[in-house]
């Protein structure tokens, strides 16, 4: 086979590889941001920042970075105690800087010493928060919940009050079915080998088959079942660059007199960093040419990636 033929083949690949990663990419990071408080745009953000920045500074061949699901109620959380989107950028910026340093001084070792077991306890229990806050959704409740997820805090206050509230809140039909359906969907897709050899990645159907439902079935039964408003995604819409830049949000260097910023920052460094080295080693056992990504270089490269979101308006 030439040259020529062998990079026709190999630019080909990476096209329907990267139209794949797109298209599931798109509403991943929208989903993010929606279950972060966080604005949607912020998402996206930190989408192109991962692939750009840290897809080239990146040696790792076989991970994709964007938004992290597992930073979701750790930012969540943070944006609440601080206050405000843009004091929060300001610690994600830091904390960027942090994981930029670590970088550089080989840090990436240190991800042998910590047992398997904490990290995913960790990632579980950040996991468990996500479920939690996005039950609202699932009855068609767009109010989210759990702005206080403490268990010190008054009774009246806590997630699980807010998660015994939504009995006594209208239920909306379409929500739930569409809701329910998808969740069906989901756990069935891996579980069958017809679907699993399917081009087209498994929630993306998903998220194909819901809107197809809501807008040529749920349409025609009414406001009881047909979603709309408040319970669709708002992507940002602008029609000039002037627009844009209003839409964009930029970190409060104001802040830096505040100590909670730090605090919040080496919080995001180091769970944003153990999620990294985590999934970068997950990542390197599923290869089947049985390479291995430098701990320290992806640790540098998600520093590079969370400084320039910070600056931006990116999720970490």
């Amino acid at each position: 086979m030439s040259r020529q033929a062998t990079l026709a083949d190999s630019l080909r690949r990476d096209l329907t590889a990267s139209l794949v990663i797109f298209l599931v990419a798109l509403p991943l990071c929208l989903g993010i941001a929606l279950a972060s408080n966080a604005p949607l745009i912020s998402g996206l953000i930190s989408g192109i920042i991962g692939g750009i920045v840290v897809g080239t500074l990146s040696h790792s061949q076989t991970s994709v970075s964007g938004p992290a699901a597992g930073l979701t109620a750790v930012v969540s959380t943070q944006i609440a105690l601080l206050g405000s989107f843009e004091s929060f950028l300001m610690a994600v910026t830091l904390a960027g800087l942090i994981q930029v340093i670590a970088g550089l001084l080989r840090a990436g070792f240190v991800s042998m010493f910590i047992p398997s077991g904490v990290v995913k306890g960790m990632l579980t229990g950040i996991g468990l928060l996500l479920i939690l806050k996005q039950f609202p959704y699932l009855f068609g409740y767009d109010i989210p919940l759990g702005k206080n997820i403490s268990f010190a805090e008054l009774v009246n206050q806590n997630i699980f009050h807010d998660l015994i509230s939504l009995a006594v809140v209208p239920w909306h039909a379409g929500a739930m079915t569409i809701g329910i359906l998808s969740i069906i969907l989901l756990l069935i897709w891996d579980r069958i080998q017809l679907l699993k050899r399917f081009p087209i990645p498994g929630p993306l159907i998903v998220v194909a088959v819901a809107v197809a439902i809501n807008q040529l079935v749920f349409a025609r039964l009414g406001a009881g079942w047909y979603i709309r408003g408040a319970g669709m995604v708002q992507v940002p819409v602008f029609s000039s660059l002037e627009e844009f830049d209003q839409i964009l949000l930029f970190p409060d260097f104001s802040t830096l007199a505040d100590s909670k910023v730090y605090v919040a920052a080496i919080t995001i460094a180091i769970v944003a960093s153990l999620e990294t080295l985590l999934n970068l080693e997950a990542v390197d056992r599923l290869d089947p040419r049985q390479r291995h990504s430098p701990r320290s270089r992806e640790l540098f490269a998600q520093g590079c990636g969370n400084l320039s979101a910070g600056l931006l308006g990116g999720l970490p």
